[in-house]
């Protein structure tokens, strides 16, 4: 460059809340990582099936790793700054101030996790309605979903929480108001898991059929307005047509999102959802409600989680990568995967989000013997993984036979 000069470069912050952490990533323009970070954020579960976090706990952690990985960056060569995180239900008062979501009336604890189950009987009655919201969610809604959850709270916390509620948001909504100031709403979490529609906007009859005019009387101010906020779907994809792919996104539970040009109705696969996703396509979400979480709970309640802690910290390998390593050296001549031809699991130990879409079913596992040594668990631990990927391959097989082609699969997320 002339006298010497080199062009700044500019970087782009996403930041991604799961679960049990918050995440951010420093990328340059180019499409290079150059920094990332990671902080642990609190979740609480007082009793069966409720499961909470806390919406100041979860931007204190954005803001840490955040200001981790621009450490030493000008803040003008940030260009850009993006939020994705869980499909939970955050509630805050007319001030946005945090509300209880909780008998124990804890302010702190306000939101109610994606994964909380508390809402099974309003779910069960918000799907006898039979009302036609529901053929764009795959013919039942799903618990996980926000109307069951608000109804709950109006039946449960109606002095405490529901009468002085002024903002309900979906997490990565309330991350992008915590940034901007600004309430306008993604039109992804809107559509799919609020019942808007791109094309045709609110169904007033819905939420009135469910106990919930409130929000038909107020003009939705509580849920908010659309934004711009669409997600993309830029997976590479030579030589395929966009609609080929399926992007699976595994983490504590995973996603299946696959999208075509016109409405494919899958049932007990979520949508389908006009430009949630990609503008002008259609949209089908299936998943499964546990995978990583279902996998940390197999092998770390096993009687020799002990041994394989000790065993992989001492070469210094994280568990999963010792137990691969382990089956690795008991398969002897057999591939691996005839190591538990008597051994199986069902996993839907946290119910069945699609295709089956029954939170009521529990999971199981058939074939064990006496001894609970480390072959033993890791044996275990391939029939749980085998038993997630069959879930996949079921998933797969029901969007196939109501309609889509699927060529290729993208895996992203902390399981792969």
């Amino acid at each position: 460059m002339a006298n010497g000069e080199q062009k700044q470069m500019n970087y782009y912050v996403g930041i991604d809340v799961g679960t049990g952490s918050a995440r951010a990533a420093l990328v340059s323009q180019q499409g290079t990582l150059a920094a990332y970070a990671e902080h642990p954020i609190q979740k609480w579960a007082p009793q069966l099936d409720h499961h909470e976090q806390s919406s100041d706990d979860i931007w204190a952690a954005c803001c840490i790793v955040t200001k981790k990985v621009v450490q030493g960056i000008d803040a003008n060569q940030i260009r850009g700054l993006g939020f994705d995180a869980t499909c939970s239900l955050v509630v805050l008062d007319k001030q946005f101030r945090p509300l209880p979501v909780n008998q124990e009336g804890d302010s702190n604890r306000n939101i109610i996790m994606w994964m909380d189950h508390r809402a099974a009987s309003q779910v069960e009655r918000i799907n006898r309605t039979r009302h036609q919201v529901l053929k764009f969610v795959g013919g039942a809604m799903s618990v996980e979903m926000q109307p069951p959850k608000l109804l709950w709270l109006k039946e449960n916390l109606r002095k405490s929480c529901w009468d002085k509620a002024g903002h309900f948001f979906d997490l990565p909504d309330f991350l992008s108001w915590k940034a901007t100031g600004v309430t306008a709403r993604s039109l992804c979490s809107l559509v799919c898991k609020w019942t808007y529609s791109a094309d045709n906007g609110w169904d007033d009859s819905f939420w009135k059929m469910i106990n919930l005019e409130d929000f038909v009387a107020d003009n939705y101010c509580k849920i908010g307005v659309i934004g711009a906020d669409v997600k993309g779907y830029n997976l590479p994809c030579e030589n395929q047509p966009i609609t080929s792919r399926l992007a699976v996104i595994c983490g504590t539970s995973s996603c299946h999102m696959g999208i075509s040009q016109s409405p494919i109705f899958v049932p007990g696969i979520w949508g389908p959802y006009f430009s949630a996703m990609v503008p002008g396509f259609w949209l089908n979400e299936g998943g499964q409600s546990v995978t990583g979480k279902l996998i940390d709970h197999v092998v770390q309640g096993h009687a020799a989680y002990p041994e394989l802690q000790a065993k992989a910290s001492a070469r210094f390998q994280s568990i999963y990568t010792y137990l691969n390593s382990h089956l690795d050296s008991i398969k002897k001549s057999l591939p691996v995967g005839f190591l538990t031809a008597d051994l199986h699991v069902w996993p839907d130990f946290h119910g069945n989000r699609s295709p089956l879409a029954d939170l009521t079913l529990k999971g199981m596992v058939t074939g064990l013997r006496l001894s609970q040594g480390l072959d033993d668990l890791a044996l275990l631990y391939l029939a749980t993984v085998q038993a997630i990927a069959l879930g996949t391959r079921h998933i797969l097989e029901t969007m196939a036979s109501a309609g889509h082609s699927i060529s290729t699969l993208f895996l992203c997320g902390g399981l792969q």
